[in-house]
């Protein structure tokens, strides 16, 4: 504590003792001034103990919700309760195995960078992986499995990956449509293919520069974000985005506001939430939703701001983890309303926790960690 941090000396005290002048004199002779002196000792040694402690007689009690008179009527979630509070969500697996070949460089590898688990963890789900090049019906399998879908980075744009991806899309479209709340979340790769797929166009994409970069988000004008990733966003921090380097790009391919404009069939099912501007000053869409689908597509990595430390422009501050809760809490917030219920053996055979994690954060570069695939531990 440093001087001016210390608390004021009480004043000197006002407390003064009575003694008798006869000890054998009785009350029957007290004077009127010994009668004051009994009134007013007692209130002074009050005084100075409120005094000495600092603390005014009129300062109100702090009384903890349970010490309150009031009866608040519980909201503890009952089984009818219509939000699944234990949400499963599917992460598709990348080819590869996340470092290049230096883990694991068998031709079957793929991998989910541990951030994507970590991410969903943090917000109240359990992962299970979808291993992409899985036989189909074991990938379905999984699917009826989980309440929602993550798409990760990467750099994967073609043959079965591609196919897979569109296949999963088309899936979650469908469960949707048939009455299922089943959210979809599309990061910087996932971003991608989704424009491809539904442009159907495989060479819209455009090159930009923002490769390592922490940059802003500029809203829409006018967008109403009521329902959208940035709902639960505090306006400090919404504005914040538009200042401050709170979002992590590493990217470099991406679509302008023009060309996404452009193509109807993305207008059609998307609407722009917000842009970014790459390190030539190149304007690309950043964040986008569906106008009828629980689908969200961001080109930025909301769970490296947390959990990934091998670049060197990630932002890592207070508001910028923020940012990865957020869109966290949103995504899993959605996956609650799916109404699918799986049996609860197969969800344990087939969770993330069956599997280990390799640390190959050493290097310096890439990811901290990695889930590597290379064969079907599943018991569907």
């Amino acid at each position: 504590m440093t001087p001016s941090q210390q608390p004021p000396l009480p004043p000197p005290s006002t407390c003064t003792k009575h003694t008798s002048t006869s000890d054998s004199a009785s009350t029957s002779s007290s004077t009127p001034s010994d009668m004051w002196n009994y009134i007013w000792i007692p209130f002074l040694v009050s005084l100075c103990k409120e005094v000495s402690s600092g603390k005014p007689a009129s300062e109100p009690a702090i009384l903890l919700p349970s010490d309150s008179d009031s009866r608040v009527p519980s909201t503890c979630p009952t089984p009818e309760s219509k939000l699944n509070f234990r949400p499963i969500v599917g992460i598709l697996s990348h080819p590869g195995d996340g470092a290049s070949g230096r883990l694991n460089n068998a031709a079957n590898a793929s991998y989910i960078a541990a951030s994507y688990v970590k991410f969903v963890e943090s917000a109240g789900a359990r992962v299970i992986p979808l291993i992409y090049n899985e036989p189909p019906e074991i990938l379905q399998s999984k699917l009826n499995l989980v309440n929602g879908v993550l798409f990760t980075g990467g750099w994967a744009k073609n043959g079965l990956y591609f196919d897979v991806v569109e296949g999963i899309f088309k899936q979650v479209l469908k469960k949707n449509d048939a009455g299922d709340h089943f959210p979809l979340l599309a990061i910087c790769l996932g971003f991608e293919l989704l424009t491809m797929i539904v442009s159907k166009n495989n060479k819209i994409l455009e090159e930009f520069s923002a490769s390592d970069q922490a940059s802003t988000i500029q809203f829409m004008k006018n967008i109403d974000i009521e329902g959208t990733v940035f709902q639960r966003f505090p306006a400090d921090l919404l504005a914040k985005l538009s200042t401050d380097c709170l979002v992590m790009q590493n990217h470099k391919y991406g679509i302008s506001p023009q060309t996404f404009q452009e193509n109807k069939n993305l207008s059609d099912f998307f609407k722009i939430l917000t842009t970014s501007t790459d390190e030539d000053n190149k304007v690309y869409v950043s964040t986008v939703q569906s106008q009828r689908y629980p689908v969200t597509a961001v080109q930025w990595h909301p769970e490296k701001n947390a959990f990934e430390w091998g670049l060197s422009k990630i932002p890592h501050s207070d508001e910028a983890v923020q940012v990865t809760q957020h869109v966290a809490n949103f995504f899993v917030s959605e996956a609650r309303k799916s109404l699918n219920r799986p049996p609860v053996r197969k969800v344990l055979d087939n969770l993330i926790y069956n599997y280990s994690p390799t640390y190959c954060g050493k290097a310096g570069k890439g990811y901290d960690e990695v889930y590597i695939f290379t064969e079907n531990l599943a018991r569907i």
